[in-house]
């Protein structure tokens, strides 16, 4: 592990660029010395591995980004558990956290891809988001993105930056409500790969919904 955090220093950092382009897009990644490779870009940072290292991924914010300091103190309030990575190392000047790599796919991916969503995997996120209450967070911004059908069949949690967010979030209830409604049903016993287009467009379409109910006052 020092080794590791040595190569972030020496090798990563002076040569990392990442920027925020526009606050609800993914920020953008513009110099990555190799042979580290992006992993993810989220709204806030970017996550780059290194392939000798391939069990611990490097979590950067860009400038001007907020939400470091609360993704530390969540990670430190769930400590070890099955469903979440674990913060290995954190530095506070330049906004950066080691975390465990989780593997599998998204269930964005797997709808895109049509791989089978086992009803275990929404089970196991619902005990974990349950875990993250008893330790005082306030799951929010859990969606088919952030969450993960793991190599085992088993469901995990990859982002937790805003579970310290005090105000409401229904992204999972509203999630789980679909995968009952229409996923069960109709895609679970014969899952066929959905087009890209035709997520975006329902990504957009219930982006929309939801900031009507918000607008409305009737996110509930």
């Amino acid at each position: 592990m020092e080794r590791f955090v040595e190569r972030i220093y020496e090798e990563l950092l002076p040569a990392l660029e990442v920027r925020s382009v526009a606050p609800h897009d993914p920020v953008v990644v513009s110099e990555l010395p190799p042979p580290w490779k992006v992993l993810g870009r989220g709204n806030y940072a970017a996550v780059v591995v290194h392939p000798e290292y391939p069990d611990r991924v490097v979590k950067v914010y860009a400038p001007g980004r907020e939400g470091w300091e609360e993704e530390v103190e969540v990670y430190r309030r769930l400590g070890r558990h099955e469903a979440y990575s674990e913060c290995l190392h954190s530095d506070e000047d330049r906004r950066f956290l080691v975390l465990k790599r989780l593997y599998g796919k998204t269930l964005y991916e797997c709808i895109l891809k049509g791989v089978r969503i086992p009803k275990r995997v929404i089970a196991d996120i619902d005990e974990a988001l349950e875990y993250a209450r008893e330790r005082g967070l306030n799951p929010h911004d859990v969606h088919g993105k952030n969450v993960m059908v793991t190599t085992e069949g088993r469901g995990v949690v990859v982002d937790v930056s805003d579970f310290l967010k005090p105000d409401p979030c229904n992204m999972w209830r509203d999630l789980k409500r679909a995968y009952f409604r229409i996923y069960l049903p109709f895609l679970h016993d014969r899952p066929v790969a959905i087009p890209n287009s035709l997520m975006n467009g329902v990504r957009k379409g219930y982006r929309f919904v939801r900031n009507t109910r918000r607008l409305w006052g009737s996110e509930s």
